[in-house]
């Protein structure tokens, strides 16, 4: 064997173990999307409770991601991946067993500070493993990972749900998670330490707040309104902790973000598109999902096949546009893709009713998930190839962070907006804890309009993208290696 055939042999094996690893995380959140009402209703929760059984997870993991991010520079990537996925695979177990909405909740925390330290060093991993050279090909396999996990989450969860009841769905994770925990165990090189720089303990309890009362008041928001007193007050904090963690960032010595990062135009770009792009990845089906269960009566798993087409566009997506690499710039496929996304989005918001035909939600679905895929491959391959090595965890801890972000907003916002003109009794109903009562014919029309009137929103937030990064490419920004 040739020493490039062992190192393509071992480069492999470290993508098996960082795929495995994100499949897993990836898997956890999107089977939730369906399993929500019968998690809710289980145990009794509120509807700000089950809203942010969601979004606590997206909260933690976006919040950790950033720090992971910058650890897995300092103190080696190995590490923290080996951390992450065994605090993860004992969260798991204890959100099985929790038997009340607070511990849930404390649970799903755990769970996503063990799924950061996953998701912060997979392409991180990956990126070091391959290098330049087949780069672009093994991002492209993690980009179809969490495809797949989009296809198998909601299909896994409805019927898991259907099936065995909600625990089960955490439980699985526990025997899998210890296989894929011993093949990284024995499979990801050792890293030394980096001593010559310090981890920036205020850059990162800045982002938490800041992070944590923007994503609070867009959750507030549905209920009390985009005025009211709560709303803007941790609305003006969150954004206060946000300016003083950037002014921070540009005066300590070791910055949680390395301000270099957004130095080249092309590269703030790609970071501005993906955080705009993954603000309609995931709140489309779960406002899906919801909606199918509480309008048109849609069990669990039926509910779980109906959204299933958006991850299969991006399964076939997701390669194709690795392949269109090599013939057109990546910032031409992005675009291509955010106004897929933005067209399918906007016929969605107009075809959405109780008795939406099957097929015609498919194709929407579909149509989506094609250009979520389109988009993803191309803006992380442009974004870690245009960084050093020696930069690439914080490259890829920002590029996650503004995904998470971006998830977690958009979540955020399409259930404000959805359910802005509800009664907190429909509220309950919707979100799985309101017993088996139905909807009245008045609230259903609400829910209805408010859910065309989020997905417009996503869909006006896609065209947006688009012009930006349309606006770039003219302007002939070149990408700039971080030094």
């Amino acid at each position: 064997m040739t020493a490039d055939d062992a190192e393509d042999k071992a480069g492999w094996a470290v993508l098996v173990a960082a795929s495995s690893g994100a499949l897993l995380c990836f898997l956890n959140l999107s089977a939730l999307n369906v399993a929500l009402p019968a998690v809710a209703q289980s145990l009794h929760a509120t509807p700000t409770q089950a809203s942010w059984i969601l979004l606590s997870y997206m909260l933690v993991s976006t919040v950790c991601i950033l720090c992971f991010g910058r650890l897995a520079d300092l103190w080696g990537r190995r590490r923290l991946f080996l951390a992450g996925l065994s605090l993860f695979v004992v969260a798991c177990a204890a959100c099985a067993l929790a038997p009340n909405a607070e511990l849930m909740l404390a649970s799903r925390m755990a769970q996503a500070i063990g799924a950061a330290g996953v998701m912060a060093n997979a392409s991180a991993l990956v990126g070091d493993a391959f290098g330049r050279r087949r780069m672009g090909l093994a991002l492209g396999v993690l980009a179809m990972v969490a495809a797949l996990a989009q296809v198998v989450g909601p299909l896994a969860g409805g019927f898991v749900v259907s099936w065995w009841g909600w625990r089960a769905l955490f439980m699985l994770n526990v025997p899998a998670g210890l296989c894929v925990l011993a093949w990284s165990w024995k499979v990801l090189a050792k890293t030394e330490a980096v001593q010559a720089e310090r981890f920036d303990l205020v850059g990162a309890a800045l982002s938490l707040v800041g992070i944590g009362c923007v994503t609070y008041a867009l959750s507030m928001a549905g209920a009390r309104g985009w005025t009211s007193t709560p709303v803007l007050a941790f609305m003006l904090i969150g954004f206060c902790a946000l300016g003083l963690f950037a002014a921070v960032q540009m005066r300590v010595a070791s910055p949680l973000v390395d301000p270099s990062l957004f130095g080249d135009p092309a590269r703030r770009t790609a970071y501005a598109g993906i955080l705009l792009l993954s603000m309609t990845q995931a709140a489309p089906l779960l406002l899906v999902a919801l909606y199918l269960q509480a309008c048109a009566g849609l069990q669990p798993s039926e509910a779980g096949l109906r959204i299933a087409p958006v991850a299969l566009g991006m399964l076939m997506a997701a390669p194709t546009a690795g392949a269109l690499l090599r013939r057109f710039k990546a910032e031409s496929i992005c675009v291509g893709g955010m106004l897929l996304a933005a067209c399918a989005l906007a016929l969605l918001a107009v075809l959405l009713r109780p008795t939406i035909d099957a097929v015609q939600l498919s194709v929407c679905l579909w149509v989506l998930g094609l250009g979520i895929g389109s988009f993803v491959t191309p803006n992380n391959a442009s974004i870690l190839q245009s960084v050093v090595p020696q930069r690439r965890g914080i490259a890829n801890g920002v590029r996650s962070t503004l995904q998470n972000t971006g998830i977690m907003v958009g979540t955020a916002l399409t259930l404000s907006v959805a359910l802005a003109g509800l009664p907190s009794g429909a509220q309950r109903m919707i979100l799985g804890n309101g017993g088996s009562a139905a909807l009245s014919s008045a609230d259903e029309a609400t829910f209805t309009q408010g859910a065309s009137s989020a997905l417009a929103v996503l869909a006006v937030l896609c065209l947006a993208g688009a012009a930006l990064i349309a606006s770039s490419r003219r302007r002939g920004a070149p990408a700039a290696a971080a030094a």
